[in-house]
């Protein structure tokens, strides 16, 4: 799997989220290139998981829907002597 990676847009959005979580739950401040270096890590050790989690639930959406399809289809079935 490829490294995630956040466009400069994207790392300053999140980087702001951990920065207010930080003062606001602990009470501490978080410097933008502390925030950047969590971020980070975050991304690395544990971005993965989350990624994989999504992947799975995308599966399992996927298997569903395709079981609607194949449901479908054989409702669209007629009658033969092979199937009554």
């Amino acid at each position: 799997m490829p490294a995630i990676r956040f466009d400069a847009e994207e790392k300053a959005l999140l980087v702001g989220k951990l920065q207010s979580y930080f003062e606001r739950e602990l009470g501490q401040p978080l410097g933008r290139f502390d925030g950047e270096f969590l971020l980070d890590f975050v991304s690395e050790q544990i971005g993965a998981h989350y990624y994989n989690r999504g992947v799975r639930d995308a599966q399992a959406l996927l298997a569903a829907k395709f079981d609607d399809l194949a449901d479908a289809c054989y409702q669209l079935e007629q009658p033969t002597e092979l199937r009554p």
